[in-house]
């Protein structure tokens, strides 16, 4: 996939946010792919999520789906999903301590497509406050016919007080 990615927008986090968002999405490419790594929150134990974004605003309507796998160093796998939601849920108890950072990637499907709903995928990493290695894989979908043109990011309170998200296009 080396040379595949064209970068269309960075946000680093060096000073706290209420929320990322990245923009940029439209007809030049198929699948967009999102990168976000060392995510830290200023409270500790609080959930992280994303929205899609309709002309550079947030949906915040309850018509987020998801499901995922969880695999985790403490305890046994297990599956968590919602429908009806006004986030798609990507992890719980992200922390702040040394070392409790989210990491991932995102797949991102249809996103410029009026007449289908928008898709993404997920692969995670993250370091929780419970000292615990979490390991993330699902997707989620907002179940609205609308062109999507970005995501945003969020914290359940807080602020988000680190971390780069960068935004590519996938090469057809």
């Amino acid at each position: 996939m080396a040379g595949s990615l064209i970068k269309i927008d960075e946000e680093i986090v060096t000073s706290a946010v209420a929320s990322v968002t990245l923009t940029g999405i439209d007809s030049t490419y198929d699948v967009y792919v999102v990168r976000f790594n060392n995510v830290a929150p200023s409270t500790d134990n609080v959930s992280f999520s994303v929205r899609f974004t309709v002309s550079g605003t947030p949906d915040t309507s309850a018509n987020y789906d998801y499901a995922q796998k969880n695999i985790r160093t403490s305890l046994s796998f297990d599956n968590i999903s919602s429908t009806n939601s006004t986030t798609l849920f990507l992890s719980r108890n992200l922390g702040t301590g040394t070392g409790e950072v989210a990491n991932g990637i995102h797949y991102l499907f249809n996103f410029n497509n009026a007449s289908e709903y928008s898709f993404l995928s997920n692969e995670e990493s993250i370091r929780t406050s419970d000292a615990e290695l979490l390991g993330k894989q699902g997707g989620g979908v907002l179940t609205v016919a609308q062109a999507t043109d970005g995501v945003q990011y969020l914290v359940g309170s807080g602020n988000i007080v680190s971390g780069t998200f960068t935004l590519y296009g996938l090469k057809k």
